[in-house]
């Protein structure tokens, strides 16, 4: 990144948690795009690149998990971390997202500054700091 914003990409279908988590993440310093469903979230993660994503799991036209499988199989996407945010929490989507490639996984409702904290903590990790 090197002095320029980290790009995050939120994606989810809730629109006053999308303005939330804008809002947060611009004070942060972040650049943030959004996306309101599965097919949004995988074209902006092909083209925008983000440094990293919060991906819902229940989204319109292609679940969280559906994208989060698309994004770690698709070599120029596959090293994007993902932050699942959902408001699924059996044992079962947790382990299946991490399966899928999911770098965390957070349930709804969320504190918004332990959003934070891991998504500084997997940038930190992608740009090779700890």
């Amino acid at each position: 990144m090197n002095g320029t914003k980290a790009k995050i990409l939120i994606c989810d279908d809730d629109p006053l948690l999308l303005e939330l988590m804008d809002f947060r993440l611009q004070a942060k310093g972040y650049d943030v795009v959004r996306a309101v469903d599965g097919a949004e979230a995988l074209s902006m993660a092909e083209t925008e690149t983000p440094d990293l994503i919060v991906l819902d799991a229940m989204m319109p036209k292609s679940d969280g998990f559906e994208v989060l499988t698309h994004i770690k199989n698709d070599a120029r996407l596959s090293e994007i971390p993902v932050i699942m945010l959902t408001a699924r929490k059996s044992e079962r989507d947790i382990v299946s997202a991490l399966d899928k490639g999911a770098d965390d996984y957070l349930v709804k409702p969320f504190i918004p500054e332990e959003l934070l904290a891991r998504l500084n903590r997997l940038l930190a990790r992608k740009n090779g700091k700890r």
